[in-house]
């Protein structure tokens, strides 16, 4: 089993920064991918960003440009920089993992709240 945890979300004003961090519990090397998606009130969850073990990205098309996705191996932490922030940018975000070998499967952090207020 693989546990996630996330900080950094908050209120922010729109064209400020956040930083969101998802934390696991188990080796950065025992993961395939990881990422952030987001779900808003009433709207389904969305992509919004994944990075592979060979650091391989992968944008939404609404964020390219204003967000990136890092990874520190020496941590297990994916990292979401969240730059020119807009209120459609407001949602519950969630860090994903999708795990390798003995950790196979998919996970999901608690959620993280970001609110962009214009």
């Amino acid at each position: 089993q693989v546990q996630l945890v996330e900080s950094g979300g908050g209120l922010v004003q729109a064209g400020g920064s956040l930083r969101l961090s998802c934390a696991a519990s188990v080796s950065i090397f025992s993961i395939n991918a990881m990422g952030w998606y987001r779900q808003a009130p009433g709207k389904q969850r969305e992509l919004v960003a994944t990075i592979t073990s060979v650091r391989s990205t992968n944008y939404a098309d609404s964020v390219k440009g204003r967000f990136t996705i890092s990874r520190d191996n020496a941590k297990n932490t994916v990292y979401l920089q969240m730059n020119s922030l807009k209120p459609e940018d407001t949602a519950d975000y969630y860090c994903y993992v999708k795990g390798s070998g003995r950790y196979r499967g998919d996970y999901w952090g608690q959620g993280t709240q970001v609110t962009v207020s214009s």
